[in-house]
């Protein structure tokens, strides 16, 4: 059979009720901070089950643009609800694991030997990097800039020319790890306070507790709502 025959994907309704919500969002002028509708509200006037709109409402979390309150209701987090095709989330989904492993294994090690080895100038740069994400999220950003700039200090700091070529290979990955991960409720200024823990070690030449520091940090990285969500469900 030619391949251009092949069996039509159908979308999943819950696909299509975070369209119709998207659409509500703009139609309604709703902004961030507003509160969706109820489940049951919804479920009622979309003509589905709360199952589905359930299954929406969580595909609209794991992108990081509602926020669901225990009891309390959804919120918006953004101006508007543009959505990722949900088979860009699913094969994000098969390839945090993967990454996440890699940024472990790759960080604490760098981490560690930049507290042995860093400089005055390299300490200046991770400070700088500090600096601005602290500012980033004052502002009220996310921070990305700033977490970019202090993990590219810190393998710097570790004056290991293999390990940072192995780090730009995966570059693109970790970026989006990070992206990830900053865009989860409350994240920014926990990812700060734990960036300055793994920065006053590598301050003191404390290679054990650099290397601990940043493995603790990169297991709150790997804690996203995307890893827990079943697209089949």
């Amino acid at each position: 059979m030619s391949d251009s025959l092949r069996p039509l994907n159908r979308p999943r309704l819950y696909e299509q009720v975070v369209q119709r919500l998207r659409e509500h969002v703009a139609d309604s002028g709703l902004r961030a901070g507003d509160r969706l509708p109820p489940e049951r509200t919804l479920a009622e006037q979309l003509g589905v089950s709360r199952a589905s709109v359930k299954q929406a409402i969580v595909v609209l979390e794991v992108q990081g643009l509602v926020e669901v309150r225990h009891g309390g209701g959804t919120y918006l987090l953004r101006e508007s609800l543009e959505v990722e095709p949900v088979e860009e989330l699913v094969e994000r989904k098969r390839r945090l694991p993967d990454v996440l492993d890699a940024r472990e294994g790759l960080e604490t090690k760098l981490a560690e030997l930049a507290a042995q080895r860093r400089t005055d100038s390299d300490m200046a740069e991770i400070d700088a990097a500090l600096d601005a994400m602290r500012a980033e999220i004052e502002a009220g950003e996310v921070g990305e800039d700033g977490d970019r700039r202090f993990h590219a200090a810190v393998t710097a700091a570790a004056h290991s020319a293999l390990l940072a070529e192995f780090m730009r290979t995966i570059a693109r990955e970790i970026a989006e790890s990070r992206s990830e991960s900053l865009r989860q409720p409350r994240r920014p200024p926990k990812s700060l306070a734990q960036h300055e823990r793994i920065a006053e070690a590598i301050r003191n030449g404390e290679a054990k507790a650099a290397a601990s520091a940043m493995a603790r940090h990169l297991r709150t990285v790997s804690r996203v709502r995307l890893l827990d969500w079943d697209p089949e469900a």
